[in-house]
Parts: C-alpha cells; structure tokens; sequence
C-alpha cells in the first residue's frame, strides 16, 4: 500500500532534488518503502490533497559528513518536494522552517544534487551555508554520488509555518 500511495503522490509532485533532465537511475522503492514505514515521511496536506512532503532522519546517508560534523546533534532532510499546483506559495520554504523548529537538534542538514545549481541557490536562500561537495562513493541506487553538494543550517525555533502542524509527538522520536 505504501508503494502505491507514494507513486501516485509523486506523479503530482515536483521533486525538488531531481536535476534537470530526471534521474538515470531511481530511487530504490525498498528504499521508499523502509522510510515510509519508519515513519520519517512528513506529507504537508490540504484537505485530501498531498501539497507537499519532507523526509526526516537522524541518520546521515554513508561517506557524507565527517566523524566530527556527525557528532553534532544533527537532523537530515531529504526528498523535499512540492505539488505543481501549489509553487509559488513557499511551501518548501515553510517545511524547511517546519523541520528545522522540530529537529530538536543544533544542525538541519541536507545533500543535494552537484550538478543543480538553482537547488544550490535556493537553499542558500533559506539560509543554509554550504559546508563542501562530496564526488566520492556510490548513491543509495548503486550509481554515482551525484547529491553530494552539502549544506547545514542552524535548526531554529519558528511557528509561523502557515499551516497546522498535527504530527503526533511520537512521529518525531528522533528528536531530542
């Protein structure tokens, strides 16, 4: 079910991580499915309608981050994503925001594609540094690091998000 929920979500959502021209290789849907189930999936919803979604995790993706940046209190965001319909409306930006104010961490932090450049600016306009560009090793597909382009910014308490946040607190486990 989780499969087939999340497909026909990303058939109406804009993935901000995909570079231009789409993905060679997709994202594992085993993959998919185990972060759906761990609960560290956050759809933004209105009404019956998927407006966007945030995956969160306490676990840093293999051979990005240093020893000493993982010791850190740290939340990763990831597949970050916006339905077409609702662009425009900083929805991304509030879910960045909304994440950041639950991370419950020092540290939200995120890779993105080294070959977009406008998702590099665009998350340097929510307030992200850049911290260096990783090439090496192998993607979660089994192909090429392409989304080795870091970035952190400093987690933030905020609750001018636009949109209620109903997430239950056992949903944020990881949070301190």
């Amino acid at each position: 079910m989780g499969i087939r929920l999340l497909t026909a979500v990303a058939r109406r959502l804009w993935v901000l991580i995909a570079p231009c021209g789409g993905r060679s290789r997709p994202y594992p849907a085993d993959k998919l499915l185990a972060t759906i189930e761990a609960g560290t999936v956050f759809m933004l919803r209105d009404g019956h309608t998927t407006a966007g979604a945030i995956t969160l995790t306490p676990d840093a993706e293999e051979g990005m981050w240093t020893d000493e940046e993982l010791v850190e209190p740290s939340i990763f965001a990831n597949k970050l994503t916006v339905a077409r319909e609702y662009g425009g409306q900083n929805l991304g930006e509030r879910l960045v925001d909304w994440a950041g104010d639950r991370a419950g961490a020092r540290w939200l932090r995120l890779h993105a594609w080294t070959t977009n450049e406008g998702l590099q600016w665009y998350y340097l306009a929510q307030g992200f540094t850049h911290v260096r560009t990783v090439n090496e090793g192998t993607a979660i597909n089994g192909g090429p690091r392409v989304s080795g382009w870091l970035a952190q910014r400093k987690a933030r308490l905020t609750t001018d998000y636009g949109f209620t946040d109903r997430t239950p607190p056992e949903r944020l486990r990881f949070a301190a």
